[in-house]
């Protein structure tokens, strides 16, 4: 089809919007209770530490981390994972120690809406934080490409208008806001022969981007190409390397605390198990004396993970039809009266503190850090909790999942979604006690989230050559699932 018919569609799909220079408007990019909130005085004091401070802190608590390793990884540059979100649990063992375990990193994750601000008198809060640190990426003079500015899209308005009003400012010209869905038939992206990025604009004309801050959780590497002269925040190898893919970044992990072991750091994560076909699965769960977490390695967003812990939610998974082939099965986290078996490295729920009724619920903490010329930096965090409260005994009623899961997303269809707010805690004075954290467990919980972003990094530089081309044949071999392997683009 010739571009002039491309262009006839185009007013039956849509087009991007032009965000200008001093458009931004609070009220349009924050959830109005975080909007409304005060930060927390710990999250507030956390936000406010010197990277010596939080070197010199953690290293007295882990007596065996040498200063000098947790230093050089705080002031890591990554050269495609430029900003991510990671989810964590607190937890503990059997023999009481806590920890803060990762359970997946984002490379296009949610944050900023439910961060209250740490300063009133900067109304753009960590929206314009973020872009001012990614202005050198995103400058014209540091680019091979003639264009403009671009934000694309695919859920979340609230927070990627928010960032596309904090790029206008930042680099004080438009950019464009473009929604790109998953299995559009008129998108209002495309590709040239060159990998440059253009967009359709309200004026009826394709726009070259020269570079674009990326907004897409759904499966991007379908629809956005590996190799591109227009730079983008974040680049697709690191969703592939990890940032959506979590049996690479389960390997990501692996691989990482190998080559850090002998500095005392260590990314925690629960027992992961990869490369499950689905008919193995039930063998992997009766080895982890069914209870077990299966995952659909590159869902995102809530989608595509099943808790069990009975026979009947087991059946249940086995009757699904997927259309990926490889599955991974983690240790299922799960209240401490549940467990049989004697493994010492099994982890429990802490979970909130306990209400008046003596419940407690399940919660995460959603980290969100990103690269400053200094090193990599917290921007952001909030917290979820599970809908049911966590019970003590293991239920048969194969709903586990509601004490269990944590996200806020609802799919209502391919490219619509809903939240439950209900669920959200924030870092605020009226949220955040509810969570039984402390300074600690928030320094613990930016090491693994600073930890596992690099791991992803190091992966997406193992699958590029020297040349800038994708690995197909490592990443194959590391990631051998047909579906995948049809759906990217190259």
């Amino acid at each position: 089809m010739g571009i002039e018919n491309r262009a006839a569609n185009r007013a039956a799909n849509h087009s991007s919007q032009l965000i200008q220079q001093g458009s931004f408007n609070p009220e349009q990019h924050w959830y109005s209770r975080a909007l409304d909130s005060s930060i927390h005085p710990i999250v507030d004091f956390f936000m406010r530490l010197h990277p010596k401070q939080i070197v010199s802190r953690y290293c007295h608590l882990h007596p065996n981390v040498k200063e000098s390793d947790l230093h050089h990884w705080l002031s890591y540059q990554p050269k495609y994972l430029q900003w991510s979100g990671t989810d964590l649990i607190h937890v503990m063992n059997k023999q009481g120690n806590r920890e803060m375990l990762v359970i997946e990193n984002n490379s296009c994750p949610s944050g900023q809406k439910y961060m209250p601000l740490l300063d009133h008198n900067q109304r753009q809060g960590g929206y314009r934080s973020m872009m001012e640190h990614f202005k050198p990426l995103l400058s014209a003079k540091n680019s091979s490409v003639q264009g403009a500015l671009a934000v694309v899209y695919d859920k979340n308005t609230l927070e990627t208008s928010g960032y596309a009003a904090a790029l206008a400012d930042v680099m004080n010209e438009p950019v464009h806001y473009v929604p790109f869905y998953e299995a559009e038939e008129n998108p209002a992206v495309r590709f040239d022969k060159q990998g440059i990025m253009q967009v359709w604009g309200s004026d009826q004309r394709w726009h070259p981007i020269r570079a674009a801050f990326r907004y897409l959780t759904q499966r991007p590497w379908n629809r956005v190409p590996l190799r591109l002269k227009t730079q983008l925040v974040n680049p697709i190898i690191a969703c592939l390397a990890g940032g959506r893919n979590k049996m690479m970044a389960a390997k990501a992990y692996d691989i990482f605390n190998g080559t850090i072991a002998t500095s005392g750091l260590k990314i925690q994560t629960p027992e992961t198990i990869w490369n499950v076909r689905k008919e193995e699965v039930p063998i992997w769960v009766k080895k982890m004396c069914g209870q077990a977490v299966i995952k659909v390695p590159y869902s995102n967003a809530g989608q595509g993970v099943f808790t069990v812990i009975n026979d009947a939610e087991l059946e249940a998974f086995m009757r699904r039809d997927f259309p990926y082939q490889l599955f991974i099965v983690q240790h299922l986290i799960g209240h401490y009266q549940w467990r049989t078996d004697d493994n010492n490295n099994n982890f429990y729920h802490i979970g909130t503190v306990p209400n008046a009724l003596g419940e407690s619920y399940v919660s995460d903490l959603r980290i969100v850090i990103c690269a400053t010329g200094q090193g990599i930096r917290p921007v952001c965090m909030y917290s979820r909790r599970a809908k049911q409260p966590l019970s003590n005994t293991v239920l048969n009623s194969g709903k586990s999942w509601e004490m269990l899961g944590t996200n806020l997303s609802i799919r209502k269809d391919i490219n619509a979604w809903d939240f439950d707010v209900s669920r959200l805690l924030l870092m605020d004075q009226l949220d955040f006690d509810q969570l039984g954290l402390g300074l600690d467990d928030l320094v613990e919980g930016y090491v693994q989230s600073l930890l596992s972003m690099i791991a992803i990094d190091q992966m997406a530089q193992l699958l590029v050559s020297s040349r800038g081309t994708f690995k197909k044949k490592l990443f194959k071999s590391l990631n051998n699932d047909t579906v995948l392997l049809q759906e990217m683009m190259r």
